[in-house]
C-alpha cells in the first residue's frame, strides 16, 4: 500500500512530495493514483497524490447497497443491503474526506485484483475458493444487480474503471480466484454489449464527465443520482428489490431553469432490469417538480431532460 512506504509517516510524506515533484516536472498532465484503505486525506492535500483507488467512497458502499456483501465476500450484512440512506451517507461522507478534485478523478471499480468479482457478490454468499470451491462463485448470480452497479459506476463522478472480464461475465472469489483467464470466444455477449452501450452513453453526454453530481433520492431499496449543469441533466434511478416499483424523484433539485424544474418531460436513454436492458426511449412527465419513474426488478433507468 502506498501509505506504508518507508520507515515512518514523516518519511512517507517526504517521499511522496518529492515523487510528485519529479513526476509533474516530467509529465505535467500525469495523474498520481494510489492504492489506499481508509482515510487518505493527508495524502490528498495537493502536494502528494492526486487521487486513490476509491474503496471508501465507491467500491465498499456500492457493494453493500447492491449486494449486501463485503468486498472480499467475507461477510454479508442484511442491514446494509438495499439501505439507500446508508448508501448515500457513506458515499457523501467519504467523498468529503477525499476532497472535490480527488473524488472527481477517483478510480471507481466494482472488482479488482484483490477482491471477489462483483458478479460473484451478487449471489450474496460468504465464501472463498478454499472453503466454497470455484463453481460456487458462479451460482445464484444476479445479472440485474450487475447492470445496476455498472450504470451507477458510469453515471457517478470519477473514472469508471473496468477490471478485465467483468464486462464478459467472469466470476470469482477473492484473490487468487478473481484472476481467472479472460473467456475468449465464450464471453457473455449480452453483458459485453451492455457495457459497450453504457460506455457510449458516458462518452456521448458531456455532463456525465463534467457536470455536478449528487444524490437526489434514497430510501429502502431505491436510490437516484443526478449529473447536471446549467443546460443539461442526466438522472439514474435504481430499484434494488425483486419486484417492479414506482419511484418518485424530485427533479426540481437539479434543473437550473425554474419552469422546466416544475413542468417538463424527461426521456429514458436506457432501462435495465433482471431480464436485460432496453434502448428504446420512454417519456416521463415532470409535474410540480417530481417525476414518477417505473423501474423493473433489480433495475435502473437513465433519464435525460428533453
Amino acid at each position: 500500500m502506498a501509505a506504508d512506504l518507508g520507515y515512518s509517516k514523516e518519511f512517507n510524506h517526504k517521499f511522496w512530495k518529492e515523487f510528485r515533484k519529479k513526476v509533474k516536472e516530467a509529465y505535467s498532465d500525469a495523474i498520481i493514483i494510489a492504492e489506499h484503505y481508509g482515510d487518505a486525506s493527508k495524502w490528498l492535500e495537493g502536494d502528494e497524490w492526486d487521487t486513490v483507488m476509491n474503496y471508501d467512497a465507491f467500491m465498499e458502499p456500492v457493494s453493500w447497497f447492491f449486494t449486501g456483501m463485503e468486498k472480499h465476500s467475507d461477510r454479508y450484512d442484511e442491514g446494509l443491503l438495499s439501505n439507500g440512506k446508508a448508501f448515500e451517507d457513506a458515499i457523501k461522507q467519504n467523498s468529503i474526506k477525499m476532497g472535490f478534485n480527488a473524488a472527481n478523478i477517483s478510480m471507481n471499480e466494482l472488482s479488482n485484483h484483490d477482491h471477489s468479482r462483483f458478479l460473484t457478490r451478487t449471489n450474496r454468499k460468504v465464501g472463498r475458493l478454499a472453503s466454497a470451491g470455484a463453481n460456487a462463485a458462479s451460482e445464484g448470480i444476479n445479472f440485474g444487480v450487475m447492470r445496476e452497479a455498472v450504470i451507477f459506476q458510469f453515471v457517478w463522478a470519477g473514472i469508471p474503471t473496468i477490471y478485465y472480464g467483468d464486462e464478459a461475465g467472469v466470476a470469482g472469489w477473492t484473490d487468487p480466484d478473481n484472476r481467472r483467464t479472460y473467456p475468449w470466444e465464450h464471453e457473455n455477449k449480452e453483458l459485453l454489449d451492455f457495457h459497450k452501450e453504457i460506455i457510449k452513453i458516458r462518452k456521448n453526454y458531456q455532463v456525465l464527465s463534467g457536470g455536478s453530481c449528487r444524490f437526489i433520492h434514497s430510501e429502502y431499496g431505491a436510490a437516484a443520482i443526478a449529473r447536471f449543469d446549467d443546460n443539461n441533466c442526466v438522472i439514474a434511478v435504481f430499484n434494488n428489490l425483486s419486484e417492479k416499483r414506482n419511484i418518485r424523484i424530485p427533479v426540481w433539485l437539479v434543473f437550473a431553469d425554474a419552469d422546466s424544474a416544475m413542468e417538463s418531460v424527461m426521456e429514458s436513454i436506457i432501462t435495465s432490469d433482471i431480464d436485460g436492458y432496453d434502448l428504446n426511449n420512454y417519456e416521463y412527465e415532470v409535474v410540480n417538480g417530481f417525476a414518477d419513474i417505473e423501474v423493473g426488478a433489480y433495475g435502473s433507468v437513465i433519464l435525460k431532460n428533453k
